[in-house]
Order: C-alpha cells, then sequence, then structure tokens
C-alpha cells in the first residue's frame, strides 16, 4: 500500500510536532555513602501524585478524572501492600490539623521536577551536566524548609512517588500506522513513574527510581501492582518485590 504525497507530507507534519524524547531503561541513584538497615528509619509516604488521560491523534494529553481516580485506588492500595516488605517502619501522610496540605502538595510537585531533572542531567549522558559526571556526584534536593512541616512528625525520610500516563487515542494509534506505513516514526502512550527518598533534616533527595518507559495498565488492580513494584525496585534495605508464590 502506497502514500500519496499528500498524506506522505501530512504524517511528518504531525510528528514534527511531537517533542521526541529518548526514553531509556530504568534508572536508579544514591547519595554517596547513603545506606537505610532495616528497622532504622521511620519514613512518611507522602500522597502519591497520579495523573492518567490520553493522548490525542496529535499528542496532547487530554486528562481523565475516572481513570485518575481509578489508578489512585489501585495504587494507594498496591503501595499499602508494599509497605510492610520496604523493612522499615512505613506510614501514610496524615495532614492532621496542621494545615499544611497546599504545601505539602507543593513539595510532591517540586518533587518531581527534580526527579526530571535528574534523569535529563544526571542519568541521560548526552545531557550530562559537568558536575555530574562523576558516580559521586549525586547532590540534588527540595530544600532544607521541608524539616520544619509539623505534620511530618519525628520521621526520618519522606518517601514521594508520582506517575503519569497517557494512553493512545484512536486517532493516535491509527496516526502511527499510517506513520509506519509512510516509514515515520510516531511515538503513542507516555508512562512516567518516580519514586524517592528525602532525608527530612536536609531536604536532599538520597534515593531516586525514575522510569520514563514504565509498565502496568494503573487503572487495573494487577496493573498498578506491577507498577508500585517496579517504582520501588531497589528500594534501600529491603526489595518491594513480593516473595515467590505470593
Amino acid at each position: 500500500m502506497r502514500l500519496d504525497r499528500f498524506a506522505r507530507f501530512s504524517v511528518l507534519a504531525l510528528a514534527l510536532c511531537v517533542s521526541s524524547v529518548a526514553f531509556g531503561q530504568e534508572k536508579t541513584g544514591s547519595q554517596p555513602g547513603f545506606a537505610l538497615k532495616p528497622g532504622t528509619a521511620r519514613i512518611v509516604l507522602m500522597r502519591p501524585v497520579i495523573g492518567v488521560g490520553a493522548q490525542s491523534t496529535g499528542g496532547v494529553y487530554e486528562p481523565n478524572a475516572d481513570w485518575t481516580s481509578q489508578a489512585r485506588d489501585n495504587i494507594t492500595a498496591a503501595l499499602e501492600q508494599a509497605q510492610s516488605r520496604l523493612g522499615n517502619q512505613v506510614v501514610a501522610y496524615s495532614e492532621a490539623a496542621s494545615g499544611e496540605g497546599a504545601v505539602v502538595s507543593q513539595y510532591s510537585h517540586v518533587f518531581t521536577a527534580v526527579a526530571d531533572s535528574v534523569i535529563e542531567y544526571q542519568f541521560f549522558p548526552g545531557n550530562r551536566l559537568p558536575t555530574k559526571k562523576r558516580k559521586d556526584s549525586f547532590e540534588w534536593g527540595i530544600g532544607p524548609d521541608i524539616s520544619g512541616l509539623k505534620s511530618l512528625g519525628d520521621a526520618d525520610y519522606a518517601l514521594f512517588i508520582t506517575t503519569h500516563d497517557e494512553y493512545g487515542s484512536t486517532g493516535r494509534k491509527m496516526l502511527q500506522l499510517v506513520g509506519a506505513l509512510g516509514g515515520v516514526s510516531v511515538p503513542t502512550g507516555v508512562h512516567v513513574g518516580h519514586a524517592g527518598l528525602i532525608d527530612l533534616k536536609t531536604g536532599a533527595l538520597v534515593w531516586l527510581n525514575a522510569d520514563r518507559k514504565m509498565g502496568g495498565d494503573v487503572r487495573t488492580p494487577e496493573g498498578a501492582q506491577k507498577r508500585v513494584e517496579q517504582l520501588l525496585e531497589g528500594f534501600p534495605g529491603r526489595s518491594a518485590a513480593p516473595a515467590a508464590g505470593q
């Protein structure tokens, strides 16, 4: 099957409108000298930042409230199951009467921005900053002011988690098919996840697991379970993967 000249031009134009990001394999980094022994720390699991939607024909993200709600319920349940396997005392964040919910939400988004910067400027060799070329140069953070939040109590670390999923619409998938016929690659779907530990005394990012090509359909319980296992892979002190047979 051949495409006429107009169709070829249309496919190429649409493809060029889509930002092309080189999705790499899952990457993990930690602060030099950081170690977390089982049973030695109190960790607060912050409310995950979750966004799920569709990817339009032109590659535009279209949020879907129902999908996001499903993903939130599924990921929350999967995290509750994983907490007991993290090797330390992990408690869910509770604002209580502190009135710090809005500030904590801002910190969650700051964490996401920092995680993206780590991927772009340290994990990706092509963009690696001069000060991030050594293996012992993992120095990132969200600022020391987080230590003043009353709602974090006497915790030692905060575990931040963010996920973002865009499922290709029918139009996007059709464009991908037409593009393939014309020799043009049109990516479909975006599945990004970050999990990181913040030292609550200093605000330093001491461990990060970040992946721009995650698996698991978070709209289903099974998919969310897979996503959480990937997010917590390599967690300091103990793996979060379920034991064989569970």
